[in-house]
């Protein structure tokens, strides 16, 4: 049985969001993706405190000087779209109240029809941080895990009560309440990672960076399910950052979801081997603009078809 694929909506700065988000959803369905997904960035410090990731001296790419909000984005592809499901990947849980954010989720799956899937994470600027968060970034663990309960709690059965650290929520009724139940994936990049993803969240959201690799976080994720005794299992959707090049990528050192649209579609057949289910595929820093998105994204779709995947 092929493999769930999914797009990356466009959300950097050669896009015009109110006219492009629509148009670019629209097409993806048509072409048979089955889940549409934006990321979240919301600044770009000049000069960083930091790089890229982390990563002393990696900078930032220029995509993301401006990047649209991820739920207005889904908003407005809910709105084009019939069926395809609507993910994030991530949101960074401590930049958001965690009950508006729960609130605003919630509102989006009952309007779109119960589709949306909620990618959380804690992030890595500190210049974001400084900007947004609700805590400071030594409590990012802690305060994903209160964004998590929030959400369960809010959306679930009326009365609604809640009493953490950062969040009080007297008995109420809250609503509207989600079509159906939020599916929450998580990251899992540690052991403390994978124990909170096991323990808390419906399911796996890793980034596709070698096959190996994957196989080998799958494997440990695995092993942890086993011995905390998850009996549920774990739903998984492979991110993948494309780069894309309009002729084959020639150099030895050729990166996974480098080079021609051929190159891409065997590293996503490599990846699907591991075993994941459903692979997104963000193509929108490569195009120029929607009408190259929307023709991009056909032929790797039909691409990773002819792949195998």
């Amino acid at each position: 049985m092929a493999i769930r694929l999914g797009l990356g909506l466009p959300q950097t700065r050669q896009y015009d969001i109110g006219r492009d988000v629509p148009e670019v959803a629209r097409a993806a369905e048509r072409t048979g993706y089955e889940s549409l997904w934006v990321f979240e960035r919301i600044l770009f410090p000049e000069p960083a405190t930091q790089g890229l990731y982390g990563i002393p001296g990696l900078p930032w790419p220029d995509q993301y000087r401006a990047v649209a909000d991820p739920l207005v984005t889904l908003a407005l592809a809910a709105a084009a779209t019939e069926r395809a499901r609507l993910g994030t990947s991530v949101l960074v849980a401590p930049l958001h109240v965690p009950f508006q954010l729960a609130r605003g989720l919630a509102t989006l799956d009952a309007a779109s029809g119960g589709r949306v899937v909620a990618g959380l994470g804690t992030g890595w600027s500190l210049d974001e941080y400084a900007a947004a968060a609700v805590a400071p970034f030594e409590r990012r663990g802690a305060v994903l895990d209160e964004v998590i309960d929030v959400c369960r709690a809010v959306w679930g059965p009326d009365p609604v009560a809640y009493e953490g650290s950062l969040t009080t929520i007297a008995p109420s009724a809250v609503g509207p309440k989600p079509k159906r139940p939020i599916p929450i994936l998580l990251p899992a990049t540690s052991a403390r990672a994978r124990r909170r993803l096991v323990d808390r969240a419906d399911g796996w959201m890793p980034v596709g960076a070698g096959a190996e690799a994957l196989a080998e976080q799958w494997r440990l994720l695995r092993e942890t399910a086993a011995e905390r005794g998850r009996e549920e299992p774990v739903r998984s959707v492979l991110r993948v950052n494309t780069q894309h090049t309009r002729a084959p990528y020639e150099g030895g050192n050729r990166r996974p979801f480098q080079g021609s649209v051929e190159q891409i579609a065997e590293d996503l057949a490599a990846h699907a081997a591991v075993g994941v289910e459903e692979i997104l595929i963000d193509l929108q820093g490569g195009a120029r603009d929607a009408a190259e998105l929307t023709d991009l994204a056909a032929e790797m779709y039909t691409a990773a078809r002819v792949a195998g995947v």
